[in-house]
């Protein structure tokens, strides 16, 4: 199992934005069944993970982002595992509201062009640290259990 506790919950708080910014009655369906999915997903997962049979060192796939950290100062990620997931969805947000504004590149006056690449790669980095916070306060729940 590749994934972790942080990705799952990643991928359902993107499929919810999908959700919201479409009308399609077809691909809303579609993303309904993936919601669903995923949400069993997460709880098998959670129920494996309790159980012991997923190996510790296999809850966590850390980013490892490799970036200069000076003038890329990303917010605190704190909390615990549900307000780190809100933390999550939060940043899901703006980004896909930043990645918008990527779609119409061309209109976008050249002068703002950087500003925005620049927040993209800000809001990623604020994203991974979400994901990466709830895969470790998840091995601290487990190990706290043991």
């Amino acid at each position: 199992m590749a994934e972790t506790l942080g990705m799952l919950c990643d991928k359902l708080t993107i499929v919810k934005l999908k959700e919201y910014h479409t009308e399609d009655p077809q691909r809303l369906e579609s993303l309904a069944k993936q919601a669903t999915q995923l949400q069993q997903e997460i709880d098998e997962y959670v129920q494996a993970a309790v159980a012991g049979n997923i190996p510790v060192e296999r809850l966590t796939f850390a980013a490892n982002k490799v970036f200069k950290k000076e003038g890329n100062e990303v917010k605190e990620v704190t909390g615990a595992i549900g307000s780190l997931f809100f933390q999550l969805a939060d940043v899901n947000c703006r980004l896909w509201h930043e990645v918008e504004k990527g779609y119409d590149i061309e209109n976008i006056p050249v002068t703002e062009k950087d500003g925005l690449i620049k927040q993209l790669a800000v809001l990623n980095l604020e994203r991974n640290k979400c994901i990466d916070a709830i895969d470790l306060k998840f091995v601290e729940l487990i190990q706290s259990k043991k």
